[in-house]
This record gives structure tokens, sequence and C-alpha cells, in this order.
């Protein structure tokens, strides 16, 4: 399976916030939407960084409540890995279990296109083997 049938099935909607909003007000935008992180880009098309629940739990430990006063762009992923819609699924899953990473951005010709989590990755491995179990239950029962 390619991420572009991930996309087809959830959709293309990203979240994003510019580098300039304040980690409180990133706070809210998680809280409202009930996500784990979102795509930090000055135009929602070019990506600067990506931000998680995370990223601000970690920041809250070392630098106090006063960082929530800060631009995510003090707090967030600046190198951030990124697929495209012609990935297979399984490599990405292999890239985000063995960097640890929950988010990828998807791009195509230089922009932001969609996002993927694990979840959306668990997913459809989820429905590719039930896909394959009911294939080979036909098969094993002679309907095939």
């Amino acid at each position: 399976m390619r991420i572009a049938e991930i996309l087809r099935r959830k959709g293309n909607d990203v979240t994003t916030v510019t580098p300039e909003t304040t980690v409180r007000g990133l706070l809210g935008v998680l809280a409202q939407l009930n996500i784990g992180a979102v795509v930090v880009s000055p135009d929602d098309a070019a990506i600067a960084g990506i931000v998680s629940e995370r990223d601000v739990v970690r920041r809250l430990h070392e630098l106090g409540a006063e960082v929530l006063d800060s631009p995510v762009s003090a707090i967030m992923t600046h190198q951030v890995r990124t697929c495209s819609p012609d990935d297979r699924v399984d490599g990405l899953r292999k890239t985000m279990t063995e960097h640890r990473i929950r988010h990828v951005p998807v791009v195509q010709d230089d922009r932001l296109i969609g996002i993927v989590s694990i979840g959306d990755v668990i997913k459809s491995a989820i429905s590719e083997l039930a896909t394959e179990r009911q294939q080979l239950t036909e098969y094993i029962q002679g309907r095939y």
C-alpha cells in the first residue's frame, strides 16, 4: 500500500501553525482539535518544522512555565522527516519505528499535502492483514 491510499481514506487536512505562534497558542490548537502534533509552516505549504506534545512537555520540564510564551520555533524539530504519496507504507512504518517518530508530513513537488501518523500506519497494516485473512479463508474454502 502507498501513502496516497492512506491520504485518500483520511483526507489531506493538515493543521499548521506559524513559527511565531506561541507555545500557549499551540497548546490551544492541539487541545481544540484533539491532535498530538502540528506542522510549523509560514505559508501552509513549506515546512519549517514540526512540534508535538512531547516537545512541549520536555521544554516545560527543562525551562519551566516561561516556555509557554515562547514561539514554537524555539521548541520545534527543525529537521523534519517527510514522505511522498508514492512511498510505501511498510517503508514508512520502519522509518517511524527506527527513529521513534509519530507524525510524518507528506510532501509533493516541495509542497505540504498531508500528514500521516503512526495510528494511520497501524490502521493500514490491520486493514491489509484483514484483507489477506479474508482472501486466504476464501481460498481455503474453495471460493476463489
